[in-house]
């Protein structure tokens, strides 16, 4: 008999197959009466338990659906997790015995998957060493660990003034087109070469145009290896866009537990994950709250942020894409999500447009390990001066566009000088945008970033032109 791994450890499999697999056994629990696009509604003699997994067998495919709502004592509402073509009233529905399963293994790196732990990548199916249930819960606290120490990047805007804690929760917020990808795709990258880790990458709504991209980008990167990603593309159900995070959540959980390895989880986007979830909420007639978003929101959001985490397993670090509507931090899907955070990295189309790449905004970014303690007083100091000198640009930035930089007084003139030059060494070229740009990406030990901030502030590079700051690495290459 087959095992399941779920997380109070091994039992029987359902007859020996997956429960996801269509291909239960015994009498239908019950028949289709509605079909309402994705949402059907299903006659049962035995009502099955919420989030339970149902099937109907078609002609050449099998179709699953989701059980979301109990109607009365006899009908179930459910989201189909397939296309609902050539579904209709009377068909008879099966009760696959459990919630929706993934099929795990260590040889899911290097792979593309759907939902349902299925091939996207034209390669066979994987052999599975036994399968998970996508609604596990949170591991107990008594084995989870906290953030730990910072996870060095090797992008020196981000490991000096908002850096990423190990085993913590990063969000890169910022409308469409201001390099949230890009800047997944460079951590994939660095946690691959400098921690020896594993990447799984949630790809929740991406068009197939960007997920094709994504995918050949990352081989040509010669990441892929050591990534997992997981796919719902934006042409299928709302009940699958709603559930591929949790899918993709339960491969890193299993790496975790597995590999005792550095776990980074991308999710990109987690804007489309709520977005989906108000979709499910309004096809289950649900009365909208707040802004048109689902009532549920906060607990939909809390329910998956709660399931990342480091455990004395493996640790898990998460960096996960925010799309911000029409620039409006305000909004009450991105407060639903920054409360879980420990990083906050804004990106900014105003920095974009003057040619800051990466385009962070280090005024507004923030970590909650920047403190003396745990970054120590040279990292927090040089950190901290940093922001002063541009906080102080950009408070003369109209003074010196209406009047010019000559009417600043001597030491503000200084400052602004300063402050440019730190603006332009805090950009940096990319390893993924090299064929784009033509600029070979460089990485920057954290040492070294502070050292040259250090030599900024102090006047060394005073007699530096602006333009030698510009799109580089470190100032001075460390001596080996």
């Amino acid at each position: 008999m087959s095992t399941q791994v779920t997380d109070s450890g091994p039992v029987a499999g359902l007859g020996g197959v997956p429960a996801n697999s269509g291909h239960g056994n015994g009498d239908p629990i019950g028949v289709i009466t509605e079909v309402h696009g994705p949402v059907v509604i299903v006659d049962c003699h035995r009502l099955p338990m919420l989030r339970q997994a149902l099937r109907v067998d078609l002609d050449r495919e099998t179709c699953l659906f989701e059980v979301h709502q109990h109607l009365d004592l006899r009908h179930v509402r459910a989201i189909t997790l397939h296309r609902s073509a050539g579904l209709r009233r009377g068909l008879p529905v099966y009760d696959t015995g459990a919630p929706l399963h993934v099929p795990v293994t260590l040889a899911c790196l290097g792979r593309l998957l759907n939902v349902f732990g299925e091939p996207l990548d034209g390669n066979l199916p994987l052999d599975p060493e036994g399968f998970r249930n996508i609604h596990a819960p949170p591991a107990l606290l008594r084995d989870s660990t906290g953030a730990g120490a910072i996870l060095e990047t090797g992008i020196k805007v981000i490991d000096l003034v908002c850096p990423f804690a190990r085993g913590g929760k990063t969000g890169l917020f910022g409308g469409a087109g201001v390099g949230k990808t890009v800047l997944i795709m460079e951590f994939m990258q660095a946690v691959a070469s400098l921690h020896d880790g594993v990447s799984v990458f949630a790809g929740i709504g991406e068009r197939v145009r960007e997920g094709h991209e994504l995918w050949h980008k990352i081989r040509k990167a010669k990441v892929l290896p050591k990534t997992l990603m997981v796919f719902g593309q934006m042409d299928e159900s709302p009940g699958v866009r709603f559930r591929v995070g949790l899918s993709a959540l339960t491969y890193a959980e299993y790496l975790r537990d597995t590999m005792h390895k550095e776990v980074l989880f991308l999710l990109d986007n987690v804007f489309r994950f709520v977005q989906a979830g108000s979709e499910v909420s309004s096809l289950l007639e649900r009365m909208p709250a707040t802004v048109g978003y689902q009532p549920t929101l906060t607990t939909e959001v809390a329910a998956m942020q709660d399931r990342i985490a480091s455990t004395k397993q493996g640790s898990m670090t998460s960096v996960q894409a925010v799309y911000v509507p029409s620039d409006d931090m305000t909004d009450p899907a991105v407060n639903a999500i920054l409360n879980h955070l420990d990083t906050t990295v804004i990106l900014s189309r105003a920095q974009a447009g003057k040619g800051i790449y990466p385009s962070v905004d280090p005024l507004q970014s923030g970590s909650k390990l920047m403190d003396r303690h745990t970054l120590g007083a040279r990292h927090f100091t040089i950190a901290e001066g940093v922001r002063e000198h541009l906080a102080r640009y950009k408070e003369l930035e109209d003074i010196i566009t209406m009047l010019g930089i000559e009417e600043l007084a001597e030491a503000d003139r200084k400052i602004v000088m300063r402050a440019r030059k730190l603006q332009r060494y805090l950009t940096q070229p990319f390893a993924t945008t090299a064929a784009h740009t033509g600029i070979s990406g460089e990485s920057v030990p954290l040492e070294q970033v502070l050292t040259d901030c250090d030599s900024f502030l102090t006047g060394r590079y005073d007699d530096v032109p602006e333009d030698r700051c510009y799109m580089r690495g470190a100032m001075e290459k460390p001596v080996a």
